[in-house]
């Protein structure tokens, strides 16, 4: 969950192994839960802590779940102690690295190395049991379908979990052939440290699905979408995962994030932007540009949207905000706006931001995202003398092309 902090490339991971790192932590005060830890704690309310490389993470969840904030990370001299000062605070003799190299100087900073992936910390057979502490409706009035933002505290075991990835819900009950009802997919919308930024806490938005049977006519409500819509504050709730590495985001701090979203399809792409304009956190200090286009059918079923322009508002030189409301927007043409009309407005800044091999493409929502988008950079792409098939599988292999559609 805080790997973020370990060494940047597999060539530092051996160099990095035998290697000792200390931890300067604020937030820990003397108490029953620490004074076994025999932790060097100044006068100041500073911890300073030698960690081994091959404890940093659990050391960081730690930390975390003592209510503690790592300040800095530095690499020691394993064989020289921490030692007090006059002032009465502690020290260590920090061993400055030697850059053999061009390369070795340009390395990455120890923040901006490559994220370990959890991945089903908690199955199907046995899941881990939330509580729901917080469901709340984000569909204003005037606005079509029932969307919540559901909230549920995990501090009771060790589901940790990163930006883009998904958690499996299962709802209570059978079928109507007495079967237990099938776990259901959701794209995670807090960022890994949770909503309340204590680690404690996993977030979903959630539509509730319905449709009209197409034989009997009448109106038929998801099962799981309706239960988790409906829940109370001090329910339980099944769930297991996380899953997902198509969604994630990159690690490098200077990265350029581009966002299409259709209706919840907002999800994985608030955990982006709460990570990188809200947190305020030590470990990752967003410095690219950002970019979401977002396609809903009424201004009331803008998710989040207080949110989103207030970031607009703040950090006018990192994010960029596009709406496309189908209902209430006209395109060129006198029809209705939808996303790829946004895309072929702004082709040009588009196909020039996906130059950079530093920029990201991401598409969330429903089917059919890609050849929207397709549809409003093909002709665009092929002024260029590029055919748009050949582009696409050129940012695939690259990396930095990741749909998500349901």
């Amino acid at each position: 969950m805080y790997s973020s902090a370990l060494g940047a490339t597999s060539g530092q991971t051996t160099a990095y192994g035998s290697r000792m790192f200390v931890y300067e932590v604020v937030g820990l005060s003397q108490n029953t839960d620490n004074d076994s830890l025999d932790y060097p704690i100044r006068r100041s309310g500073s911890v300073f802590i030698t960690v081994p490389y091959g404890r940093m993470n659990q050391e960081m969840r730690r930390i975390s779940r003592m209510g503690g904030r790592i300040v800095s990370i530095q690499p020691v001299d394993a064989e020289t102690p921490l030692k007090s000062t006059s002032n009465g605070s502690s020290t260590a003799k920090v061993a400055q690295p030697q850059a053999s190299n061009q390369t070795e100087k340009k390395r990455k900073s120890m923040t901006q190395a490559k994220t370990k992936i959890p991945t089903n910390i908690y199955r199907q057979k046995s899941p881990y049991v939330g509580k729901c502490i917080e469901n709340y409706a984000l569909v204003a009035e005037g606005g079509s379908g029932i969307v919540q933002h559901v909230t549920f505290d995990i501090s009771g075991g060790d589901l940790h979990y990163l930006e883009g990835q998904s958690l499996a819900i299962i709802p209570p009950g059978t079928d109507a052939k007495g079967k237990p009802h099938k776990s259901r997919l959701y794209s995670i919308a807090s960022t890994r440290h949770g909503d309340k930024v204590d680690d404690k806490t996993i977030s979903l938005c959630v539509r509730q699905l319905e449709y009209e049977h197409p034989e009997t006519k009448e109106t038929v409500y998801g099962v799981c979408s309706t239960y988790l819509c409906n829940l109370e504050v001090g329910a339980d709730v099944a769930m297991w995962g996380p899953v997902g590495k198509e969604m994630l985001l990159p690690d490098e701090e200077d990265a350029n994030i581009i966002m299409l979203a259709t209706g919840t399809g907002i999800a994985p792409f608030r955990s982006f932007l709460w990570r990188m304009f809200f947190e305020n956190n030590p470990e990752y200090k967003f410095k690219g540009k950002s970019w979401l286009i977002f396609g809903v059918p009424y201004s009331a079923n803008v998710l989040y949207k207080d949110q989103l322009e207030e970031i607009q508002t703040k950090y006018p030189d990192n994010f960029d905000l596009t709406y496309a409301i189908s209902r209430e927007q006209k395109n060129s043409e006198g029809g209705r706006m939808y996303i790829q009309h946004r895309v072929a407005e702004q082709a040009e800044k588009l196909w020039t931001m996906l130059q950079d091999p530093k920029t990201h493409l991401y598409m969330c929502g429903l089917k059919g995202m890609e050849s929207g988008l397709e549809e409003g950079l093909r002709d665009f792409a092929s002024k260029q003398g590029v055919e748009w098939p050949d582009f696409v599988k050129q940012l695939k292999k690259e990396h930095r092309w990741h749909v998500e559609v349901y």
